[in-house]
């Protein structure tokens, strides 16, 4: 991923579609109860593309750069970004915290060692520290069972058996 990575800003509805994307290292923000009219303001004002399951919303006569996500599963979401703007899974891991979206810092292991139960501190030898919240995450088992589930993704990005495939719709400015 480049400069011309996107950034993204998720509605209420898309809070799981929200921290997958984090988790693979892109910028995304959520508006969680934002109104409409807030999530368009945000979208603009910090260059993000709205991410929405809200028909009603794409009523409206001036819109950021937008995609309307299709399905309610999660993986058939993170499908169609991922197709959509040709973002690559497994380039950024890792690297934002999930709450907050800051990008994570390095913590050495020393100093994680008053931070997290000791069987994790005698275990694990990479530790990363969001800045904003505080959270330490270290590269344990849920790593693991992430890139399971991405790779289930990839063999299926549709979303499940009999998923029909639909060109996504991606409206109000060229893609980044």
């Amino acid at each position: 991923m480049g400069p011309a990575t996107p950034r993204f800003l998720a509605d209420g509805m898309l809070g799981r579609l929200c921290t997958w994307l984090r988790l693979l290292g892109f910028d995304t923000a959520y508006g969680r109860r934002a109104s409409e009219t807030a999530l368009l303001r945000r979208a603009a004002a910090e260059d993000r593309i709205l991410l929405t399951r809200n028909r009603r919303l794409l009523r409206r006569k001036r819109l950021p750069p937008y995609l309307y996500v299709e399905a309610d599963d999660f993986r058939a979401q993170l499908a169609q970004v991922v197709e959509t703007f040709d973002l690559d899974p497994r380039a950024i891991p890792f690297q934002r915290c999930s709450v907050c979206n800051q990008p994570l810092v390095a913590l050495d292991r020393e100093s994680a060692r008053r931070c997290v139960p000791p069987y994790v501190h005698r275990t694990q030898a990479k530790f990363s520290r969001c800045p904003e919240c505080g959270r330490i995450y270290w590269p344990a088992t849920h790593v693991e069972r992430m890139r399971a589930e991405l790779e289930g993704m990839q063999a299926n990005p549709t979303g499940g058996p009999g998923a029909r495939r639909r060109r996504p719709l991606f409206l109000g400015a060229a893609k980044r």
